[in-house]
């Protein structure tokens, strides 16, 4: 690790985050400005991970907004299904991965201690 790396942390640790920062920001009403019902929503962007072939952190947080929205596990595989003729089977088994992984990864939070932030 480079001298710099546990100062980063460090500013993360304290709230510092200015690209988590940005991203939630570009996320704000971004529902509402669609037009899309809230299954519709998350389902269009579960298309586009797929398509883009998304990091599975992202799948975690569309995942996560798919269950707040009741969008069944039925659905998101019809997304899948529907997505393979256009995106082909790597990217969908990609996809499917991806998922897998923010489920794991998901319940390994759940089960383990979170430390709380430090005041800065």
């Amino acid at each position: 690790m480079t001298q710099t790396a546990p100062h980063t942390l460090d500013r993360i640790a304290a709230g510092d985050t200015p690209v988590l920062d940005t991203i939630l920001a570009m996320q704000v009403d971004a529902l509402e400005r669609s037009g899309l019902d809230p299954q519709t929503y998350v389902l269009v962007r579960l298309a586009a991970l797929v398509a883009m072939d998304g990091p599975p952190v992202s799948y975690a947080v569309t995942i996560a907004a798919a269950a707040d929205a009741g969008v069944t596990m039925e659905q998101a595989q019809s997304v899948l299904v529907a997505l393979a003729p256009l995106v082909g089977t790597a990217r969908v088994t990609s996809a499917a991965g991806g998922i897998v992984r923010a489920f794991l990864g998901a319940a390994a939070l759940a089960e383990s201690d979170v430390p709380e932030l430090r005041a800065p």
